[in-house]
């Protein structure tokens, strides 16, 4: 089941807020409010947070069953 937009937005708000320093998502139509130099480990701090976030948020998938290709042993493989 996806997460309702306003928990996605209030999750995308707060990492932008408390790890890039931004005020708001929001366009305000202009260059000096709209961009903002942001540095690579900023971007790479939120984007982390956002991957986390989103998978935190997934329901729990069940462990899958197969054959292992190298071994022919039948193995049980779970998610992260």
């Amino acid at each position: 089941m996806p997460q309702p937009r306003a928990t996605t937005d209030q999750a995308l708000h707060r990492i932008a807020s408390e790890t890039l320093g931004l005020e708001t998502l929001e366009t305000r139509k202009s260059d000096s409010l709209d961009f903002h130099e942001v540095s690579v480990w900023g971007v790479k701090a939120a984007l982390e947070q956002a991957y986390e976030a989103g998978r935190k948020a997934a329901p729990p998938q069940p462990p899958t069953r197969t054959i292992c290709p190298a071994c022919g042993r039948e193995i049980e493989t779970r998610p992260l």
